[in-house]
């Protein structure tokens, strides 16, 4: 028989936390609840769970600070649940070592679809990126650093090549722009992602990629972007 997924819910609404543990009970995973920052990283030391729910607004202490402080959560994928809808609040998550993010009020399906994204990530090889990609037409090939879509060869240069490497590696996942200038470029702006957006847009337009339909990436706006593969 094979062992369900673990699933920690941190999260000190009672309401939230007992809706969230009926969903994910009846999806077959197993879930553990903790009302604090405190006990939750205790119970994440204690049983090492696949996945953590954490509430930015905990009793005790900031989410985000518990992400920051925690080291066991930098193994084990965060989804932050939460009612602070900021932008600036996603991004400090985010960049704090959050895998991705869900506002309150959110659907289930919505919460469950991330939930399985998160795992997949977790369960994939270590090899970053994978030597050759395909996902809707798009196939990106990391050994000739080539790429194509629907079957013709795309020219990319050497940045746009490695923004489309760094989302294809953490597909799924909602990327920072501090996060995705650092893989990049090797540096952090003070908030500037000018040369980001200009190399961004470059890249959609190559692989017939419209913003407004993305076909493979998504802007999440404020915060990033998302490549929308497996």
């Amino acid at each position: 028989m094979t062992k369900a997924d673990s699933i920690l819910i941190i999260e000190d609404d009672p309401g939230i936390s007992r809706m969230l543990q009926v969903l994910l009970d009846s999806e077959g995973y197993a879930v553990a609840v903790a009302r604090s920052g405190g006990v939750g990283l205790s119970l994440a030391r204690a049983n090492n769970p696949d996945l953590i729910l954490l509430d930015l607004g905990l009793p005790d202490c900031n989410g985000t600070d518990l992400l920051v402080r925690g080291d066991v959560l930098a193994q084990i994928p965060v989804i932050v649940v939460t009612a602070r809808g900021q932008e600036d609040e996603k991004v400090r998550a985010l960049d704090a070592g959050a895998d991705d993010y869900v506002v309150k009020p959110f659907g289930s399906a919505e919460l469950l679809a991330r939930i399985r994204a998160a795992l997949r990530r977790r369960s994939r090889p270590e090899e970053r990126p994978p030597k050759r990609y395909s996902w809707q037409g798009l196939v990106l090939d990391c050994a000739s650093r080539t790429v194509s879509v629907d079957g013709e060869e795309v020219h990319l240069t050497p940045h746009e090549y490695d923004l489309l490497a760094v989302l294809v590696d953490n597909r799924g996942k909602a990327l920072t722009h501090h996060a995705i200038q650092r893989q990049v470029w090797g540096c952090v702006s003070t908030g500037n992602f000018q040369t980001l957006r200009v190399t961004m847009a470059s890249l959609r337009r190559k692989i017939k990629d419209c913003p407004s339909h993305p076909r493979f990436i998504r802007t999440e706006v404020g915060v990033g972007y998302r490549f929308l593969g497996e």
